[in-house]
């Protein structure tokens, strides 16, 4: 997202250093990898063309997000890169009353969370599900956006590695990142961050043992109660890699 796309997403920002502690300036605002795989088929494209542009969280609505919602939620959470969409609409099925933005830039992503929203047919007259709204650009630049401690939650699961040192700074788990997320949650908040990649879950160790933002405790090696599974975690586990999981409090 973005940031480094989540669950092997595509689009992440820049840059290099292999070293939590060298660089602090947040990585460049610039997008790399893919934000489109296969050609869309016609389906796919019906649902970017017509279905995304009724579920976009609207600009326009960032500096008050609550208002774009319908009903008015009470909690916000963000999902950084939401990959094939099962862990958005696993929590959203968990947490009806709960405003959740999806954010995710991958062309083919966007359309495995909208497929199962609107029908075929419908992209245009299905009803738009009241408390989910996608964002379909870096998500960094919503990060920018919202207000001070307008996150109640925010989620980053099992994002691209990037484990080429000269890749650092294309990951969203950050030291230059982590004051654009700190200052969006609320005291409180919660940020869950998954891995299974060895040299990010290293990184992860490193960057978070070394912040204030956050209490930072040792991570889980089985996913927790209220973690829904998703598709690159089963993969995980049929690799024989231990997934980590993370769940970082803000101060």
């Amino acid at each position: 997202m973005s940031s480094d796309v989540d669950e092997r997403g595509a689009v992440t920002p820049q840059d290099g250093n292999d070293k939590a502690s060298h660089s602090l300036k947040p990585p460049a605002q610039r997008l790399y990898g893919r934000q489109r795989g296969h050609p869309l088929r016609v389906r796919q494209q019906r649902l970017v063309d017509e279905a995304l542009p009724r579920i976009r969280f609207p600009e326009e609505k960032i500096p008050a997000p609550l208002t774009a919602f319908s009903p008015q939620p009470e909690q916000l959470w963000l999902e950084v890169g939401f990959g094939g969409g099962e862990h958005v609409l696993a929590q959203t099925a968990l947490h009806p009353s709960v405003g959740y933005i999806a954010s995710e830039v991958f062309e083919n992503g966007l359309c495995s969370l909208l497929a199962p929203l609107f029908p075929s047919g419908e992209e245009t007259t299905s009803p738009v599900p009241p408390l989910l709204r996608i964002w379909n650009d870096d998500a960094r630049l919503l990060l920018q956006k919202l207000p001070e401690a307008s996150l109640d939650r925010m989620f980053l699961m099992f994002p691209d590695p990037w484990p080429k040192a000269r890749h650092v700074k294309r990951r969203f788990v950050h030291p230059g990142n982590l004051p654009l997320v700190a200052r969006v949650l609320k005291p409180g908040a919660v940020w869950r961050v998954a891995s299974d990649d060895p040299t990010y879950q290293a990184w992860v160790k490193e960057v978070m043992g070394s912040q204030d933002f956050f209490t930072a405790p040792p991570p889980a090696l089985e996913r927790p109660e209220g973690w829904p599974p998703t598709r690159y975690e089963a993969k995980a586990l049929r690799a024989g890699r231990v997934p980590m999981y993370w769940t970082f409090v803000r101060k």
